[in-house]
């Protein structure tokens, strides 16, 4: 069985509280994009787990994506094991939610290889155990997280718009960039109005140059390159260009496919794991081999 584990991209990320607990109360605005990890299923007689394409993702029990194999197997009581093997394209500590669509892959995937019948909000409860992000990388769309990810809504509209995604720099841990903006306490009022507006009408000309990350601020202190990115991506043609998520990723939305093929090369220059891709309504995809 094969699947893409499709990376995600935060038009928003405000931070609404905390929990007694210490999780963060959130309110997002995600949306998958093309740029994926390709995950490969197999039947076999234990569970175990092959990765490529990063030597710094580990392949034993510390992965997620391995993590969410035996936490299945546990919930449902089954002795199926399985051949995991992911090959990494989504850049990690970026922000992205490489882990987290690894780990939606392996629960719909062996969810549908072992026969289990498991519905969409069981996976997402058992995701939501693993990642916060998980139960919308199993959702996909344009959708609203809020809480510490499990409250989804989802928006009718789902455009498909082209972007480039560059990780200027190292990773950066999320529990660092956290206490960083606790430090800090810089709150951004994200331009929803316009965002919303933008996506609405299917005109990126029309999108806020910065939609809203509160936690952009102090990934730029801990990496200064992701505002250099920033500012490389806008003046290239980009119509929007922020951080995603924790970071240290950031992306740029052009205006059509030319533009944003014509910045490409640019911007490889200078950062070469750059990549060229699109929002998209798909969050975990099958493919028949």
């Amino acid at each position: 069985m094969l699947l893409y584990a499709h990376a995600k991209i935060n038009w928003t990320l405000a931070i609404r509280g905390r929990r007694p607990d210490g999780y963060h109360l959130l309110s997002m605005l995600m949306q998958p994009v093309t740029l994926c990890d390709t995950v490969r299923l197999e039947r076999a007689d234990a569970v175990t787990l092959e990765v490529t394409g990063n030597p710094s993702v580990p392949s034993d029990e510390r992965n997620i994506a391995r993590k969410a194999a035996q936490l299945l197997r546990e919930h449902c009581g089954t002795k199926e094991g399985a051949r995991i093997r992911i090959e990494k394209r989504i850049p990690v500590e970026a922000g992205l939610g490489g882990g987290s669509a690894d780990c939606a892959a392996v629960l719909a995937g062996l969810n549908r290889l072992w026969g289990l019948g498991l519905g969409q909000e069981e996976l997402e409860a058992l995701g939501l155990r693993l990642g916060a992000d998980a139960p919308f990388c199993l959702r996909g769309g344009l959708c609203r997280a809020e809480g510490v990810g499990e409250r989804l809504s989802v928006y009718e509209k789902t455009p498909r718009w082209p972007l480039i995604i560059v990780q200027p720099c190292g990773g950066l841990s999320t529990g660092e960039v956290f206490r960083r903006w606790h430090a800090a306490n810089e709150r951004t009022e994200p331009d929803e109005t316009a965002l919303l507006r933008a996506i609405e009408a299917d005109d990126p000309l029309m999108l806020p140059p910065r939609p809203g990350n509160d936690l952009e601020s102090v990934s730029r202190i801990l990496r200064p390159e992701i505002a250099e990115a920033v500012e490389a991506l806008r003046d290239r043609g980009a119509c929007c260009a922020q951080m995603s998520g924790s970071g240290s990723a950031v992306y740029g939305v052009f205006p059509d496919e030319r533009t944003a093929d014509a910045a490409l090369h640019a911007i490889r220059v200078r950062w070469g794991s750059a990549c060229r891709c699109a929002t998209c309504a798909e969050s975990v995809t099958f493919a028949e081999e």
